[in-house]
């Protein structure tokens, strides 16, 4: 099973010789990002910063920077483990659709270890400490500045929870979070987000929106906020599901919003219809800073703690950094759910380098002409998937994983006049090539072999790949030693 708090976590990286104590003061302006950015595409250890000047809380950083170590905090060996589970829920019976993805949801929901379990506010080790009012001060709380071109102090791991102002269904999301003073944060939601849309709800209902912020969450529940689940679809079930168990939740002391009894510090307070700051410009994921944007600017009444606190962040940048690991394990968890939208695909990738969501290489079983175009349009209809900007379509005997084998593939089979697909649609909110704000142009690449009733008429037709003599090869594979290589 998944361990049940940070905390636990942190012990059990620490006895496998998987976490560092950093006892020298820090500086969270620009210093610990830069130690933390360098250990982590070395592939180094969790960090645990015990004195980080200006904060009485140690910091942990690099928790989930290997994939190692995502899955031990996860309980699993492999990512494979949840995508089967999922895939087993889903057998005999495919639904197709999006309704489909919500029908197989709604057999997690009757699993009796899935839902979230409610718990006294005296069983909740993170309201051991009550600071309202006056006694709020989010300096205390070490946020950082992480790039020289960042317009401020942020929060990067922060599970932000809203709920729908008329159907009351909650969303659990993973938002930057800049710390304007003591008592304002910054919300930074996307216009394709939940939150975003449960903010704009509140505003034209003339209502205020609660909002609640945790630090140092279960592992389970802090990868469910990244999870890119259908808007209908409670992140606790799905965290209980990953967990193996309910998740532990307790009702918050100022908003009616519910968060994790085992998280290590929470932040409540409420959003007024209108209330604007500048927030960035801020070094993304994406590689390249984003601009300073209006975003809503949420006013901190409550903070809730243990008693000895701990706070989790990550760094953000130029690939690869610790988002990697979490959009791999994204990416197989959802596999048999995206095969219930597009059941023509047998495997994808999504490459960290393209920050995941620029680019999908899918391989297919190809059975018709056009195939790999009615894929495309498929996967740009596909809920998130619609963000994609580049498809790449291979044969199913492509590893997609293999990125030179895939390469090969798209540069050789591919006449750019016919098997190359240009549109326009969504790109995401982060995206800074595209010429205006919000939408874009995309591209297909058709990498599959081509057919003939699909306009290939050269004589022979498509031609065999270059290949190993089976035989031969088995003669070589028993006798390598004795050629003394």
């Amino acid at each position: 099973m998944a361990y049940d708090d940070l905390r636990s976590l942190l012990r059990a990286l620490e006895r496998d010789g998987d976490l560092k104590r950093v006892k020298a003061e820090v500086d969270p302006h620009l210093e610990v990002g830069e130690i933390v950015d360098r250990v982590n595409k070395a592939g180094g250890p969790a960090l645990l910063f015990e004195n980080v000047k200006g904060s009485s809380m140690p910091l942990a950083m690099n928790v989930f920077g290997t994939d190692r170590r995502l899955l031990k905090a996860l309980g699993l060996k492999s990512y494979s483990d949840i995508s089967d589970k999922i895939g087993g829920l889903l057998k005999p019976e495919l639904p197709q659709g999006f309704v489909g993805v919500r029908e197989a949801f709604g057999k997690l929901g009757s699993m009796v270890h899935v839902p979230p379990k409610k718990v006294k506010s005296d069983d909740a080790p993170v309201q051991e400490v009550v600071l309202k009012g006056d006694d709020v001060d989010l300096d205390q709380l070490p946020a950082l500045f992480t790039w020289p071109g960042d317009g401020g102090s942020f929060f990067n791991l922060g599970l932000t929870h809203t709920k729908h102002p008329e159907t009351g269904i909650r969303n659990l999301g993973l938002y930057r979070l800049q710390r304007h003073d003591k008592r304002t944060i910054g919300m930074h939601w996307q216009i394709h987000k939940d939150s975003a849309n449960h903010y704009q709800v509140a505003a034209r209902r003339g209502e205020r929106l609660p909002v609640a912020i945790a630090f140092g969450c279960p592992p389970a529940v802090t990868y469910a906020s990244t999870a890119p689940l259908p808007g209908d679809i409670d992140e606790y079930l799905f965290a209980g599901f990953v967990q193996g168990k309910r998740i532990e939740v307790v009702d918050c002391k100022t908003v009616p919003l519910q968060v994790p009894a085992q998280a290590e510090v929470v932040i409540e307070g409420w959003l007024e219809p209108g209330e604007m700051l500048p927030e960035g410009p801020f070094g993304d994921h994406t590689g390249f800073y984003t601009p300073q944007e209006p975003f809503p600017a949420l006013t901190i009444d409550c903070v809730t703690m243990r008693k000895r606190p701990l706070l989790q962040s990550i760094v953000v940048g130029r690939p690869p950094t610790e988002d990697g690991p979490l959009g791999r394990a994204t990416e197989r968890f959802f596999l048999p759910l995206l095969k219930i939208i597009v059941p023509d695909i047998v495997d994808y990738h999504l490459p960290e380098a393209g920050g995941f969501h620029n680019c999908a290489i899918v391989s297919i079983d190809k059975k018709y002409p056009k195939h790999a175009q009615k894929v495309m349009s498929a996967i740009w209809g596909a809920h998130m998937m619609s963000l994609t900007k580049l498809i790449v379509v291979v044969d199913s005997d492509c590893d997609v994983h293999d990125l030179h084998e895939v390469a090969w593939r798209a540069l050789g089979n591919t006449d750019y006049a016919r098997d190359l697909t240009v549109t326009e649609g969504p790109v995401d909110h982060l995206d800074h090539a595209s010429y205006q704000q919000f939408w874009g142009g995309k591209a297909g690449i058709d990498a599959t072999r081509k057919l003939p009733t699909e306009g290939y008429t050269r004589d022979g037709g498509w031609p065999e790949m270059v290949e190993s003599d089976p035989e031969t090869a088995a003669k070589v594979d028993r006798r390598w030693k004795e050629y003394g290589l």
